[in-house]
């Protein structure tokens, strides 16, 4: 991509502004498919995003929460600022699209189209720089780790919004179950909450032989594991979908030996806020009761979480309206819960947004290794996020 200056496209439509430069976008989005990288490894593709954004008039940040990247661009007088996201990482799975830009590294791919997400952005970054319809303060968060939910709070905690204050953040993600370029959008409680926990048993290891000398945490995970299958059948209510899943399980390595020590790892998904706080509470405490009865030691690691992703109704009900005025009726719909995880819920809970999905039209589902992001929704993305900027920034 040229380097081109500002204000030289005239106040013409947007997608056909933007559809100038397609294959562009294309080729970018291509290059960053055949070079993915995983969570807070996002050295290259930071790299690469900073570069354009410079080139294109940005104020640049780099380093943030890690691999984290931040473009600034301020237009006329205005005082209200407005924040874009897109997500970089990649996926720890080996690609079989069997497309000529299929990932150059072995057992990494965009399996989620994240490259998709990162191209949008840019060629939205690219027509606003050229042609200045806005006032005010545009920033641009292209953040790493989404996939492991640890992108968005290393950058709040990193002072994102301290240090690039904004009136309003907004992000979008593909949906392969909706028809391609196509805009979805939901009020309120929006994608699941998702809360990743270890819980450790200990036990007393002895000879298989003589059980009665040894404290079996086997038997004690294996009753957790049972016990925790009533939280979300007898503690909520079916009108509120809940999961818990105890997905991992280890313990030991012989037949005939009393391990010491069990490992249970959990996923915990949650559609409110007050229902979360509930479950969390609910598995605590089965957890307690069944570890004293089988004379078990506990302790549980609340390694990652993120919460149920709130969509904030003015800012939903704008981002709704540029759709109306730039797609037409026919490409906008309602968005359906999703019971997956989005850690830019984060950044919801200290800015009002919204999260809007692009239909992608795959068959394809998302994290699989026949997933590849339809290029066709890099001009509407882009345009999309164009107008939005320009009626909020108006």
């Amino acid at each position: 991509m040229s380097h081109e200056p500002i204000n030289a496209l005239p106040h013409d439509d947007t997608i056909s502004g933007i559809e100038e430069y397609k294959d562009d976008l294309v080729r970018l989005r291509r290059d960053l498919h055949a070079h993915p990288e995983l969570a807070l490894h996002e050295h290259a593709t930071a790299a690469q995003v900073g570069k354009l954004l410079s080139q294109w008039g940005y104020e640049v940040t780099s380093g943030v929460g890690g691999t984290g990247v931040v473009g600034t661009l301020t237009s006329g007088a205005g005082e209200r600022s407005l924040a874009l996201r897109a997500d970089m990482d990649a996926l720890p799975i080996t690609e079989a699209t069997g497309v000529p830009y299929a990932s150059t590294k072995p057992g990494v791919m965009h399996a989620c189209g994240h490259d998709g997400h990162t191209a949008m952005l840019l060629g939205a970054a690219r027509y606003l720089a050229r042609t200045r319809r806005f006032s005010g303060t545009l920033r641009l968060f292209f953040q790493p780790a989404e996939e492991t939910i640890e992108g968005a709070n290393a950058m709040i905690q990193d002072g994102l919004f301290a240090r690039f204050p904004v009136d309003a953040v907004f992000s979008l993600h593909n949906d392969p179950s909706i028809a391609a370029g196509v805009l979805a959008f939901r009020d309120g409680p929006t994608m699941a909450s998702a809360d990743l926990w270890d819980v450790i048993l200990k036990g007393v290891g002895s000879h298989g032989a003589q059980p009665e000398k040894g404290i079996d945490p086997v038997v004690a995970g294996a009753s957790i594991v049972m016990a925790l299958q009533t939280v979300v059948s007898r503690s909520v209510s079916p009108r509120q979908p809940t999961v818990v899943t105890v997905g991992s399980f280890r313990s030991g390595e012989a037949g005939n030996v009393i391990p010491d020590e069990a490992v249970l790892r959990l996923s915990i998904r949650a559609t409110e806020p007050a229902a979360r706080l509930h479950v969390q509470e609910r598995i605590r405490a089965v957890i307690a009761g069944q570890a004293s009865s089988y004379g078990v030691r506990f302790e549980i690691q609340e390694k990652r979480s993120t919460p149920v992703l709130v969509n904030h109704p003015a800012e939903t009900a704008f981002a709704r309206r540029v759709a109306l005025e730039l797609l037409g009726e026919g490409r906008v719909m309602e968005m359906p819960f999703i019971m997956g995880s989005e850690d830019f819920a984060l950044m919801l809970e200290e800015k009002p947004g919204c999260f809007c999905s692009i239909g992608n039209g795959g068959p394809a589902l998302l994290h699989s290794p026949a997933f590849d992001f339809n290029d066709a929704n890099l001009v509407t993305g882009a345009a999309y996020w164009s107008a939005l900027t320009e009626r909020f920034l108006a």
